[in-house]
C-alpha cells in the first residue's frame, strides 16, 4: 500500500512539473498575456479594428489604413518569434553600453495597465535581430512603410494630428488636431535615450523604422504633443523606442 501512494505521488509530482516547466522555447504564444484587456487607449469607436496575437499571447486591435495594415498599438513582446528571451534593461548605465537587442518599459514602470497601454521600448538592435522581433507575417515598419503612411494622411505637416489618440487621457494639452481619423492612436510613450534617461512621456511618441541609415544611426517617426507634425529623422541605435508593425 506505501508503495502505491508512492507512484501515486510521483505522478502527481511529474504532473505539475509538467504543467509549470511546459511551455518550451518558441511556445509563448500559448500563454495568456496578463496584458491583455488593460489598455487604456482609445480608439476609434466605429473603425473596423481587428485582433492580432504575437508570440507572447498579446492581443492587439490592427486597421487597415489605405494599402496597409497597420498594428494600432506598439508593440509589447519581450520575446524572439523563435522563443528567445529579449534582455531587459532598466539599468541606465548599462542600457547606454548596449549593442545588442534589449527593450525596457517606459520609465521602467511595473503596473501591467501602463504597459498594455503605451507598449514597450527597444533600442534598434532589437528591431534589426534577425530572430524577429515582430510578430509572424509582420514586419517592423520600414522607412518607406512610415512615408506611405503619413502622405496618406495628408503629409508630414498634418499626418500628427491625424494619427494621434484623440483627448487629454494619454497626450499632454493641448494635443493640437488629434483627431485619429485612421484609427492609428498613436500614444506619447515617451523615449530612452542613447544615454539611458527617459524623457517626454505625454509629450512625444517615437516610434522606430527597421530602416538603417549608417553603422550607429536608423530613421525613427516623431509625433509631438503641441503640433500637428510628423518628423523623420536619424538617431542613435541605443535609442530606445516603441514599435509599430505592418503585416507582410
Amino acid at each position: 500500500m506505501k508503495l502505491k501512494y508512492e507512484i501515486i505521488g510521483l505522478i502527481l509530482i511529474a504532473g505539475f512539473s509538467l504543467s509549470l516547466g511546459g511551455c518550451k522555447k518558441g511556445d509563448n504564444n500559448n500563454k495568456i498575456n496578463q496584458t491583455n484587456g488593460l489598455t487604456t487607449a482609445i480608439f476609434g469607436p466605429v473603425l473596423p479594428y481587428e485582433p492580432m496575437t504575437d508570440q507572447d499571447g498579446n492581443i492587439y486591435n490592427t486597421i487597415i489604413i489605405g494599402s496597409q495594415t497597420w498594428m494600432a498599438e506598439n508593440l509589447r513582446v519581450t520575446h524572439y518569434r523563435n522563443g528567445d528571451e529579449i534582455p531587459e534593461v532598466r539599468s541606465d548605465v548599462l542600457w547606454q553600453s548596449l549593442s545588442s537587442g534589449a527593450y525596457c518599459n517606459p520609465n521602467n514602470t511595473t503596473t501591467l495597465a501602463d504597459i498594455a497601454t503605451f507598449g514597450r521600448l527597444y533600442n534598434w538592435y532589437a528591431v534589426s535581430d534577425n530572430r524577429n522581433i515582430a510578430p509572424a507575417g509582420w514586419h517592423v515598419a520600414t522607412d518607406a512603410d512610415w512615408t506611405t503612411l503619413i502622405n496618406l494622411a495628408g503629409g508630414p505637416s498634418l499626418a500628427g494630428g491625424r494619427l494621434k489618440e484623440t483627448g487629454l487621457t494619454h497626450w499632454f494639452t493641448p494635443n493640437t488636431d488629434a483627431t485619429n481619423q485612421f484609427g492609428f492612436t498613436a500614444l506619447p510613450s515617451a523615449t530612452r535615450s542613447y544615454s539611458g534617461v527617459f524623457i517626454n512621456l505625454l509629450y512625444y511618441g517615437w516610434w522606430w523604422s527597421n530602416t538603417e541609415i549608417n553603422v550607429s544611426s536608423a530613421w525613427a517617426r516623431t509625433i509631438f504633443y503641441g503640433i500637428p507634425d510628423v518628423y523623420r529623422s536619424d538617431f542613435y541605435k541605443e535609442a530606445g523606442f516603441s514599435v509599430r508593425c505592418v503585416k507582410n
